[in-house]
């Protein structure tokens, strides 16, 4: 079970945009992204601006 399973929306969301503010590897970025969408919250993203 992945780790990211334990955070709420609110702090998926969170880690997401300062992953992407922080310029992180492009793998830990696509991880977040795939759990949001698992989620169905990708609607409170710009998926505009997802790498």
């Amino acid at each position: 079970m992945s780790g990211l399973k334990h955070l709420s929306n609110d702090l998926l969301i969170d880690s997401y945009f300062q992953a992407v503010k922080m310029d992180l590897e492009s793998d830990f970025i696509g991880l977040l992204l795939d759990e949001i969408r698992s989620r169905g919250i990708e609607s409170r993203i710009n998926l505009n601006l997802v790498p």
